[in-house]
């Protein structure tokens, strides 16, 4: 199923804002879930992947797989086992086969920074995620949602998407 159309989650979110978006985010991740993060250098994709990671157990230090591509973290101690991707070395459309994206959803979550490398079409049901304000103190934040995320995230919260 397609994403919505964007919807504006938080303008003016500080780096502590970011932190405890993804705390949040965590929460509410379930496996078979896959996450894109999408923006400009320094927009805090890294940022809120550990975010991410640290609200589903995560201790410790969080590489930026910039070079590895490719970062798995298990569960336990995660409630969900996560692969965390970097693809900002990958020509745009080049072939992903081999970085084994689609194993962990079956039993954990996709976290994709710079999605937009992925080939046309990949990863339909996820959560699409853009920050902007890089370089600023502050960050606006956007996601495109499946249908399934507007049942788990409602608007109440503040920190959701904007009711329908």
């Amino acid at each position: 199923m397609a994403p919505s159309s964007p919807t504006i989650i938080a303008t003016d979110l500080d780096e502590a804002g970011l932190r405890a978006f993804g705390a949040e985010l965590a929460t509410r991740l379930r496996a078979g879930d896959a996450v894109l993060l999408s923006g400009e250098l320094g927009a805090g994709k890294t940022t809120l992947a550990r975010a991410i990671l640290e609200g589903l157990g995560h201790v410790g230090e969080v590489p930026s797989p910039t070079f590895t591509l490719v970062e798995p973290y298990s569960a336990p101690p995660l409630r969900l086992p996560v692969l965390h991707a970097d693809l900002y070395r990958l020509q745009p459309g080049a072939p992903i086969d081999d970085l084994g994206l689609d194993d962990v959803r079956d039993r954990g979550v996709l976290l994709v920074e710079w999605p937009e490398r992925l080939q046309a079409g990949l990863f339909l049901d996820a959560l699409r995620i853009r920050l902007e304000g890089a370089g600023g103190p502050t960050r606006r934040l956007t996601w495109e949602a499946p249908a399934a995320w507007k049942k788990r995230w409602p608007r109440p919260s503040g920190r959701g998407p904007e009711g329908e």
